[in-house]
């Protein structure tokens, strides 16, 4: 039983690997440590593998719970006796909460509130300007709305796109409310990394 404890155990542990790079944004944005959110985007590369590797131990613990039990010398099946966490409750419930682990980028942004851009119009003097950044480090719909949200807390901002697949924010703003350095430094809060910017004047 210890070989089946260990593979469902392994199989929790690769799922929640799997996610790392789309919980850490949730939890660092509840937890108000915004610079930790980037922190496991490494890890999305090996996903797939994480994945495989969550599914071949939980796949080994179910075999080792549903294979026929031995039997003693007269052929009567052994009846051991188990603890919790070798009853097939416990396997049931590893299994449920390594598929909800391993399934987190599909509903990050369930976490995070929506963000709703105010509509605020420029003034007379002022221009409209569109400032587009290249990101690195998002990973799923949770870190787009985490960059999202960061950059609508900024004065001024008409609209905000970003992109997770396309590891791109475009943002336009009026430059007499606010800036692209501000909007940098909103991104930058986030912990995600901005490899190059281009401004346009409207």
């Amino acid at each position: 039983m210890k070989i089946e404890n260990s593979a469902t155990l392994a199989g929790l542990f690769t799922a929640i690997a799997s996610s790392l790079c789309c919980i850490t944004p949730v939890v660092a944005f509840f937890a108000g440590t915004s610079s930790l959110a980037s922190s496991f985007s490494w890890i999305e590369p090996a996903r797939p593998y994480l994945i495989t590797a969550t599914g071949l131990a939980l796949g080994f613990a179910w075999y080792q719970k549903v294979k026929p039990q031995p039997a003693d010398d007269c052929g009567c099946h052994v009846a051991a006796k188990r603890s919790f966490m070798q009853s097939k409750s416990f396997l049931v419930g590893m299994s449920l909460f390594a598929l909800t682990a391993s399934a987190f980028p599909y509903y990050a942004d369930w976490f995070f509130p929506k963000t709703e851009v105010p509509v605020v119009k420029p003034a007379e003097t002022s221009r409209s300007k569109t400032v587009e950044f290249e990101i690195e480090g998002m990973t799923c719909a949770g870190c787009e709305n985490h960059v999202s949200a960061e950059i609508a807390k900024l004065p001024g901002i008409f609209d905000i796109a970003v992109s997770y697949e396309k590891g791109m924010a475009s943002v336009q703003f009026d430059d007499s409310r606010t800036s692209s350095t501000a909007i940098q430094k909103a991104i930058d809060a986030t912990g995600y990394s901005i490899v190059h910017q281009k401004t346009r004047t409207q």
